[in-house]
Formats: structure tokens, C-alpha cells, sequence
């Protein structure tokens, strides 16, 4: 059983017998002395997607919701349903697109690495990897001779997310994004 300092970013507990995951984690230090430290805590409910804001002392113990972590690859779309198939024995879990609207510009054909969150055998949540490798479809001509720490232009990738890049890169290039903040991290192989 965590307590509320030990928590961090994407982990499962349960909240009034539903679980939810960590979104967001800030830790308040207070300005009197002998004070504790409070954790500010935005959670999502895993089964409603509801958000729920939570102030939360450091020696409070929370509970592990009982959820399983499966590792996932993604298969294709089925309507507004995204399929992912299970790394080890192929089952396939499907998620709507409103649950991954925050991720959608980084999945694409055949992204692995996935962590999957099962609850009661149906896939509630994903985490995707830290970065992933995309194409540039669309972005202004490469300038020659820019150097790597110049100014930056904008670059439509083949899911559609625009990312920031150095005037030196051109379209139809592979690159790799960070998935937490969205940011050009380097070209890729």
C-alpha cells in the first residue's frame, strides 16, 4: 500500500472501490514550520475517465487497485475502437478513441512497447513508451548549413501531430518524439 509521497505518475489505486490512475502529481511545501508537506494529486477513474482532484498529506497510505500491466503492441483501428494486441499471448484489447485522445498523435501502425492497464479483464488505460519514431509529411524545405541549436519550424508527422523541429530537418524524415511533452528529440537511425 503506497503512501501519498511514494506515488507517482501512471500508478493504480483505489479511490471509493473504483480505480483510478495518478495524471498528475505536485508536492506543496508549506511556508510555517513543523507543517507537513501536501501532495496535490489529479486522478482519472480508469472506468468512468472522470478526473478527481485530491490534496493529500505524505504519510497518508493509499490502496493498490488490483489491475494488471500487459505489455501491447497496436493493430488497427475499428471504427472509433483502437485494437491492441497482447506482446505474449495475442489476445486483443480495444479501447475508444475519446479514452487516447491525449496519445493519438503518437500511435501508429504497429507501435510497440505499450503498457496496458487490464481491470477486471477488459483494458481500461494505456502508457505509451517515452518517445516513438515518426515520419515528417509536410514541413518547409531543409535550410543547409543550419546548425543543430538555430531557430525551429513546424513539421506535420504521419499521424498528423506537429511537432517543433530544426530548420535542417526536411520532410520524409524519421524522427524521434517524446511522448510526455511532445518535443523533437533527434533523428532517428
Amino acid at each position: 500500500m503506497p503512501r501519498a509521497s511514494e506515488l507517482k505518475k501512471g500508478e493504480v489505486v483505489d479511490i471509493g472501490g473504483s480505480p483510478h490512475i495518478v495524471k498528475s502529481l505536485e508536492a506543496k511545501s508549506p511556508s510555517s514550520r513543523g507543517a507537513s508537506t501536501l501532495y496535490k494529486i489529479r486522478f482519472s477513474n480508469l472506468l468512468t475517465g472522470q478526473k478527481r482532484d485530491e490534496s493529500l498529506k505524505g504519510d497518508e497510505i493509499l490502496t493498490s487497485a488490483d489491475c494488471q500491466k500487459v505489455l501491447l503492441q497496436f493493430s488497427y483501428i475499428d471504427g472509433d475502437q483502437y485494437v491492441f494486441m497482447d506482446s505474449e499471448d495475442y489476445s486483443q484489447y480495444s479501447l475508444p478513441s475519446e479514452k487516447l485522445e491525449d496519445y493519438l498523435g503518437y500511435i501508429h501502425e504497429g507501435l510497440g512497447g505499450i503498457s496496458g492497464l487490464l481491470v477486471q479483464g477488459e483494458l481500461a488505460a494505456i502508457e505509451l513508451p517515452q518517445s516513438v519514431v515518426l515520419k515528417i509529411i509536410d514541413t518547409t524545405p531543409a535550410i543547409k548549413g543550419a546548425s543543430a541549436n538555430t531557430r525551429t519550424k513546424p513539421a506535420r508527422l504521419e499521424t498528423d501531430l506537429v511537432v517543433q523541429v530544426p530548420e535542417y530537418i526536411g520532410a520524409g524524415e524519421v524522427i524521434k518524439v517524446n511522448t510526455a511533452n511532445g518535443r523533437f528529440m533527434g533523428r532517428s537511425g
